[in-house]
């Protein structure tokens, strides 16, 4: 049977507890067939079963990355969608391979850094947070994305700065901690109390 008859929108569901789900059996049965029937169904007419089957990608990400990790390049292309569901679907799944399929998504940047200047809350939270992980993998990688980092939380809506941080110090060397110091004490005054606690919680984790 076709995995696509399992997606919410085959069962006439309205919630995503089906795409969870399936996402989980195929992981754990490492069913490369299922999977590649996931990915290409990413470019099915049907929107439904491409929202659904992002889902799945993604959830499939986060427990088991290395299966969807080949596709990476599905995943880029997603982000220069004109369809806002499937650019940060697409951020998402490459947050969650970001670590394995790291040289791949570097000599994209580009386009990362497109999709973040121009896409949603969700593109940009996870954009970061792929960012973080790129940089986290080699000091090469971290000298081109740090520097970006930090740029984005210069520049960044106040309260985007706590849970931007938080991803930032997945990129953070004994070497850069001064550099996000400075750039978050510089943007404290525009925090609000609930903000800044987290921000100093921040200072804490870089002090110990």
């Amino acid at each position: 049977m076709s995995v696509v008859n399992l997606l919410a929108s085959q069962l006439s569901r309205n919630d995503e507890v089906p795409n969870i789900e399936l996402a989980h059996k195929l992981a754990n049965e490492e069913n490369y067939t299922g999977i590649k029937e996931i990915i290409e169904n990413l470019t099915c007419k049907d929107k439904k079963i491409q929202y659904d089957c992002i889902k799945v990608a993604y959830e499939i990400g986060q427990v088991k990355p290395e299966l969807i990790s080949k596709y990476v390049l599905t995943f880029i292309e997603l982000l220069k969608s004109r369809n806002n569901r499937l650019v940060w679907g697409g951020m998402t799944a490459l947050a969650t391979i970001a670590e394995g399929a790291s040289e791949t998504i570097m000599a994209h940047l580009d386009i990362l850094k497109h999709a973040m200047k121009v896409g949603s809350v969700i593109t940009i939270d996870k954009g970061v947070l792929t960012l973080a992980k790129l940089a986290a993998v080699s000091k090469e990688n971290n000298d081109v994305i740090f520097p970006i980092l930090l740029h984005h939380l210069d520049n960044c809506r106040p309260k985007e700065i706590p849970q931007h941080s938080e991803s930032t110090l997945l990129a953070v060397t004994d070497e850069n901690k001064e550099e996000l110091l400075n750039v978050l004490r510089r943007r404290e005054k525009y925090l609000t109390a609930p903000q800044l606690k987290r921000v100093k919680k921040i200072y804490k984790t870089l002090e110990d």
